[in-house]
């Protein structure tokens, strides 16, 4: 049984809208899945109703196979925790330590324990030397990341993150990487709506294609970027190494290492 499903979900908004429809999905404890798809695709639709910030129209969201439509939002946030795109729709605490500590307060959890995870939660965000600061003397891209050491201290067992990387420079997406590994390695389940296809192809081994409100397939990074009828009918893009290799007559190769070694290994051959 999987811990997170979409059982035949649709979802319209009040003027009529429908923005998803009969999507299925599971997610296990421990993996980590990229939602990519267009604007329009139905992403964020499709995860805010995985933590009752939207209710389905239609069909049924599952945590551990129990249905969560007795649950009010809050404690859906218990087991999904959601990072919103916009930092500044989340932060609203004078300190950075606050900020982070403000769940675990109305945990009432006890001081030291608060600490504890505070402090943990800095460091695997970056955020140690920051804790006394106002999160505004922060920059929009660090301030990203007080949000997801917000959700995490409050230890979900999904954490969704709303196109981290928009806005962050080469040494914040490598943390964001380093971020969902340790997560994942913790049994963490990270799910991550985003338009950056090379973080999808480095970070992610789960892919999941939305297009037109439903969801088209799901596979490897391998799988969905060297489809290129399922690209073209959803308007998604290889990632750059992707079009590198096969401007090189190459296919199937995802990242920069499996590239290397192929050239090497034509070099040697000749």
């Amino acid at each position: 049984m999987s811990y997170l499903s979409l059982k035949e979900v649709s979802y319209s908004y009040p003027n009529g809208h429908e923005a998803v429809k009969n999507l299925n999905l599971d997610f296990e404890l421990g993996e980590s899945a990229a939602v990519v798809g267009q604007n329009g695709a139905g992403k964020t639709t499709a995860v805010k109703m995985m933590n009752g910030l939207l209710r389905p129209s239609e069909g049924l969201v599952l945590l551990e196979g129990k249905s969560i439509a007795s649950m009010t939002t809050a404690e859906v946030s218990q087991y999904v925790g959601y990072v919103f795109q916009n930092p500044d729709e989340q932060i609203f605490q004078d300190t950075i330590y606050k900020e982070i500590a403000f769940g675990l307060k109305k945990k009432k959890l006890k001081k030291d324990d608060i600490n504890r995870i505070v402090k943990e939660a800095a460091l695997l965000c970056g955020l140690e030397n920051d804790l006394e600061e106002h999160p505004y003397n922060l920059p929009y891209s660090k301030r990203k990341f007080i949000t997801i050491a917000a959700v995490t201290a409050m230890n979900p067992n999904v954490i969704i993150l709303d196109e981290p990387t928009a806005g962050q420079d080469r040494g914040s997406i490598q943390r964001l990487g380093e971020i969902i590994k340790e997560l994942t390695q913790n049994n963490k389940t990270v799910i991550t709506i985003t338009h950056d296809m090379e973080f999808v192809a480095s970070e992610f081994e789960r892919v999941i294609v939305l297009a037109d409100k439903q969801k088209r397939k799901e596979g490897t990074p391998k799988e969905i970027f060297w489809d290129e009828e399922l690209l073209s009918f959803s308007d998604l893009k290889q990632p750059y190494i992707c079009q590198l290799a096969g401007l090189l007559g190459h296919k199937d190769i995802i990242t920069i290492e499996e590239l290397l070694e192929v050239r090497h290994h034509e070099t040697t051959m000749d």
